[in-house]
């Protein structure tokens, strides 16, 4: 196929080694439509990316609103249940025009952070009190539009959220998640398209928020669309505790018995475990989605990646509740959370790391044709300076260490989206000015 445009990547993180002087083209229709090594010097007319170039990192779980929480919540102490209320009260003073606000600022700081592709765990579906917008998905549509006014790519994961615990109906905060039933949530979510920048899946909030008898209509629902599921599991001993006393088996069981499991679903956090646990969910190939910037903002614990990952659970990484918005901090995070945890080094190579940022990041999104450098794939890519004051020093045969182990969000130079840049010598080239962006939306919830 013919190049649109062709880009010489100074050097290239190819998955298991990083290659100097790569001439990349992309064809018309934004994909890589050929990969040549060994160029020494920029081809005449092509674009110059100085650094890195890795595949465009992946965010497999997000709640954009939390971002409005940032900082505000890191004072006196508590738990996640303590900050939890603070969530709420953010959730309540949303509409489809400050969502879109504020999550076109947020998409755009995760583009300036590298991230074309975000996972939206989206549970914010109705007016305060619960009664429907008059679009029934006006707020996951803002979501949508939100992406595409970023530069980036989405997943929306319409959450099923139906239930305050085990046995209990939704308090007054979560009014505006439920659609009552599972069966009512699928009307709504089915009405959803995707579009070229954007898949449709689902979610299932937790196992306390949809009771164990409507979990599998959800888990039919997208499997019958072959979509991606995600769950949160086990972020909680409280609700191991909860589900034991109410169903006798663990969440894990609990999704395994009613067919939710499966290479198709991620658990997100997968945080306390049994080793029954790891064993149902690796054998199902089920993935786990770590979140350890969130993780340990809420002092949730550190869940058992290592062995989850050799039981045959891919590894993605996400931002969550965007304490910090920076995939590098993620992988990192995942590796020195474990050295802490068994005091011995080298758990992941930064190439498994950045696999996990990457490729196996937007697989859990529905994206197998993303995250890698190759033809065919997606032009979606980030390049990282490697002058900086955190990445300058070490030979570039490290570039895969440098970026897990040094670089963060502020080395990101360049992202490219589809072939098109989103973000340009470090500034966002739809959205202006996106601390501005940021700080408006987020003070238009407080007013």
């Amino acid at each position: 196929m013919t190049a649109h445009k062709t880009y010489w990547l100074e050097h290239a993180w190819l998955g298991t080694h990083v290659e100097p002087g790569v001439a990349l083209d992309v064809t018309a229709d934004g994909r890589i439509g050929a990969l040549r090594t060994e160029v020494p010097a920029p081809p005449p007319g092509a674009e110059v990316l100085r650094g890195l170039t890795l595949p465009g990192l992946a965010n497999a779980h997000s709640h954009a609103f939390h971002r409005a929480l940032r900082s505000t919540v890191q004072v006196g102490s508590g738990t996640f249940w303590t900050w939890r209320d603070f969530m709420y009260k953010a959730a309540q003073n949303l509409t489809p025009d400050s969502y879109f606000a504020l999550a076109r600022a947020v998409y755009a700081e995760m583009a300036l952070a590298g991230i074309t592709n975000v996972g939206e765990f989206h549970y914010v579906h109705h007016a305060p009190g619960g009664a429907p917008y008059a679009d029934p998905n006006a707020m996951g549509e803002a979501l949508i539009e939100a992406a595409a006014a970023a530069g980036i790519r989405i997943t929306l994961l319409d959450t099923a959220y139906l239930s305050a615990g085990f046995g209990q109906a939704p308090d007054p905060h979560q009014l505006r998640f439920s659609d009552g039933t599972a069966d009512a949530w699928a009307e709504r979510a089915s009405v959803l398209r995707p579009r070229a920048h954007a898949l449709i899946g689902a979610a299932i909030h937790s196992v306390r928020a949809v009771p164990a008898d409507q979990l599998a209509t959800v888990a039919d629902w997208a499997r019958e669309r072959r979509a991606p599921l995600h769950v949160h599991l086990s972020e909680q001993t409280a609700e191991n505790e909860a589900c034991l006393a109410a169903h006798g088996r663990t969440p894990t069981r609990l999704l395994a018995d009613h067919g939710v499991l499966g290479p198709d679903t991620t658990g997100v956090h997968n945080t306390h475990l049994t080793a029954e646990d790891i064993t149902l969910l690796g054998a199902s190939a089920t993935g786990t989605c770590m979140c350890p910037t969130t993780e340990r903002d809420l002092a949730d614990g550190t869940g058992p990646a290592p062995r989850l990952q050799r039981e045959g659970s891919p590894l993605s990484l996400g931002s969550d509740s965007h304490a910090v918005i920076d995939l590098f901090e993620e992988a990192r995070a995942l590796e020195l959370n474990e050295r802490l945890r068994s005091r011995t080094r080298g758990h992941w190579t930064a190439n498994a790391l950045l696999t996990a940022a990457t490729e196996d990041g937007h697989a859990a999104l529905g994206r197998t044709d993303a995250g890698r450098l190759e033809p065919g794939a997606l032009a979606d890519f980030t390049t990282i300076a490697l002058d900086s004051v955190r990445t300058a020093g070490p030979p570039t045969r490290f570039g895969a260490e440098t970026a897990v182990f040094a670089a963060t969000a502020a080395d990101v130079r360049h992202t490219v989206v589809g072939g098109r840049h989103v973000v340009r010598d470090g500034a966002h080239t739809l959205v202006p000015d996106v601390p501005s962006a940021l700080s408006e939306s987020i003070a238009a919830l407080r007013a």
